[in-house]
């Protein structure tokens, strides 16, 4: 019988790196859940009286990485295999921030931002009405709550310590906004037990995170179903969302995390349809979008959707034609 794991989140459970060789917190069988609360990227929890609880990487970095909850071993996980993250649900917090200009990095570069003052906004969240607010001089911003995990990633499988900043293969930093609760993530698996990793709670993002973050905001409550498929074998992520079929790119070049993107959605289109590839290219080109994911994380990703909307297919007796 499945079982859910609950932890509250302590330096103990939280690493900011990633690497094959960290030991795992806990080990889960296929099908087990996880339930855990999150810290926001700064390191922290901010209470409502003003006091701010601080936390640290049990692996002590000495560069600065997300925060993260894991690793998590999953008995019966073999690379080559693929792990299914089903995000049951997302709390988040009562507060989030974010900024903009004040360091060099490539947007700001771009913007002419990098020697201006930094700028932060910080936004209350109210989760009973799902929205967050912020003021700008003397006016007032309201966006929708739309909450997500950052950062979901199996462990990659090469050797040393691996930054959290660049999206990769087994996943990591996606900051993608339609990894909502309700969603299915599907991370390749390259290394024994996957070592699965998450955090990096978005309250609200656009596509593109083009300050460099979303609302950052830690998470109260966080549910998570893993289950290793054995006979999928995946070269990068996909997910189930929502929004539709989804399919990822990553690189420094953003015509090449597109052709990546696209070339996954091609992929799986044949799958779903069992087509040929310049028939699903054709269909593709009118029901399939390319959206850039985020500009700012030293790689860029773009995402391909196919809407649950679009291509109801239905086989044809043609010999009733």
């Amino acid at each position: 019988m499945a079982e859910t794991y609950k932890m509250k989140v302590s330096n103990q459970h939280l690493h900011a790196s990633f690497s094959k060789e960290y030991e795992p917190i806990m080990t889960i069988r296929s099908g087990d859940s996880i339930e855990f609360n999150t810290i926001d990227i700064g390191w922290g929890i901010n209470a409502k009286n003003g006091e701010r609880i601080r936390y640290q990487s049990r692996e002590q970095e000495e560069a600065w990485g997300h925060p993260m909850v894991g690793p998590i071993y999953i008995q019966d996980a073999k690379p080559g295999m693929t792990l299914e993250v089903k995000i049951n649900k997302i709390k988040t917090g009562w507060y989030g921030w974010n900024c903009a200009g004040g360091k060099i990095n490539w947007q700001n570069n771009v913007l002419n931002i990098a020697e201006s003052p930094e700028v932060t906004l910080n936004w209350t969240i109210n989760e009973e009405n799902k929205t967050a607010k912020t003021h700008v001089k003397d006016q007032e911003f309201t966006v929708p709550l739309k909450p997500f995990l950052g950062v979901l990633s199996t462990s990659p499988s090469e050797s040393g310590v691996h930054s959290t900043i660049p999206p990769r293969y087994c996943g990591g930093n996606i900051d993608c906004k339609e990894l909502v609760e309700g969603s299915t993530v599907y991370l390749p698996i390259t290394v024994e037990g996957a070592l699965f990793s998450a955090g990096d709670g978005h309250a609200a993002q656009g596509d593109g995170e083009v300050s460099g973050q979303a609302i950052e905001s830690p998470f109260d409550q966080v549910n998570l179903t893993l289950t290793v498929i054995e006979d999928l074998q995946l070269k990068m992520p996909r997910a189930n969302t929502p929004a539709g079929w989804i399919t990822f790119g990553f690189d420094e070049d953003l015509n090449k995390a597109t052709a990546i993107a696209l070339e996954g959605m091609i992929e799986l289109m044949q799958e779903i349809y069992q087509i040929e590839k310049t028939e699903a290219v054709a269909l593709a080109s009118v029901c399939v979008d390319l959206k850039i994911t985020q500009i700012v994380n030293q790689v860029k990703g773009v995402h391909a959707i196919l809407p649950h909307n679009h291509l109801f297919s239905t086989v044809v007796d043609k010999s009733k034609e």
